[in-house]
């Protein structure tokens, strides 16, 4: 079974910076390339987009992930629809309830209704029919692309609770699964992807992509750092992953009660509660071996990609052991 193997970014680098990262991922023979769209926190992600569309030619490129809303859907749909066409069919869209960085517009992440008419909504605009849609959130009045015209591409979704997982087996074309790197927690996901595919009727589950964040270095107090802050959003937002890689239940309430800010990196204060053994559980944060071990787990668990979220002071070197790893574990 083939795994793709991708890389998975916060777009909070320069232009010309971002411009050399991504000639280098390229360059590494990733397959996927995953920007985030979170408000007021990094540079806009369709300019970025945009950016990579234009400097390569191989690498599937995709939000990690949009949302319905803070952009109407059929601004959405007509985003994507222009960063297709830059990239001659290579735009996957990536969506999802929305996470902390909402708080700062004065909104909260949309609701399951909300979320699945989006998708419905987009899929009907980009067929270039005329849409009228009357949904949770959002309306659409004889809505149509003029341009860049009729498209399509896969919609994945992003997923950690049973709900949105049962959601996304009944409708995605694929799921970024944020659910640790622990092989129990990432079985509960799938299973849970696996009944919204039953109840749907579908022939096949949506292609999984797991997002491993955090970081691969020799240095391994360093890598353990880095990887804290991401293991103290899953308290926070999926706490059911927690109980299942062994967190107690008065840790895991500490840790929400502290979790400040809206992304995971302004959270130093809650991850510094984290047990090394959760961390190492939830999150790259060892060296190569550690990380070979997470890439045999998931492999044995057989999703169909893998994206490193590099994370600390040099993400490019977690990104390229992050190759040697796959490398050596799943093959070049």
């Amino acid at each position: 079974m083939s795994i793709k193997s991708g890389v998975a970014l916060q777009p909070v680098d320069p232009p010309e910076v971002f411009e050399g990262m991504v000639d280098d991922i390229e360059g590494m023979r990733f397959e996927e390339l995953w920007l985030t769209d979170s408000s007021l926190h990094a540079r806009y992600v369709y300019v970025y987009l945009a950016l990579a569309a234009r400097r390569t030619s191989g690498l599937q490129l995709g939000t990690a992930v949009t949302n319905p809303v803070s952009r109407h859907p059929a601004v959405t749909a007509t985003a994507f629809a222009t960063i297709n066409e830059l990239a001659g069919g290579r735009a996957v869209m990536g969506i999802g309830a929305g996470d902390r960085p909402l708080l700062s517009l004065g909104e909260k992440p949309a609701r399951l209704a909300r979320l699945e008419g989006a998708i419905e909504a987009i899929r009907e605009i980009w067929t270039g029919k005329h849409v009228d849609y009357e949904g949770d959130g959002f309306s659409l009045v004889d809505a149509h692309m003029r341009e860049p015209g009729p498209t399509s591409m896969p919609v994945y979704m992003s997923a950690s609770g049973p709900k949105t997982l049962q959601l996304a087996g009944r409708v995605a074309d694929g799921v970024v699964l944020l659910a640790g790197l622990h092989p129990e927690g990432l079985q509960w996901a799938i299973d849970h992807i696996d009944r919204g595919v039953e109840e749907a009727g579908r022939s096949a589950r949506p292609k999984i992509t797991v997002f491993a964040y955090g970081a691969i270095d020799d240095d391994t107090d360093a890598a353990l750092d880095a990887g804290r802050t991401i293991a103290a959003w899953f308290p926070q937002t999926a706490p059911v992953y927690c109980e299942m890689a062994g967190l107690s239940t008065d840790l895991i309430q500490q840790v929400r009660s502290m979790y400040e800010g809206g992304e995971f990196q302004e959270a130093a204060a809650a991850a510094r509660l984290l047990p090394d053994d959760f961390v190492h559980r939830m999150a790259l944060a060892g060296d190569l071996d550690r990380a070979k071990e997470h890439l045999r787990n998931m492999r044995d668990l057989g999703v169909d990609g893998v994206s490193v979220f590099p994370l600390g002071e040099d993400r490019m070197k977690t990104v390229r052991n992050f190759r040697k790893a796959y490398d050596e574990v799943i093959g070049s």
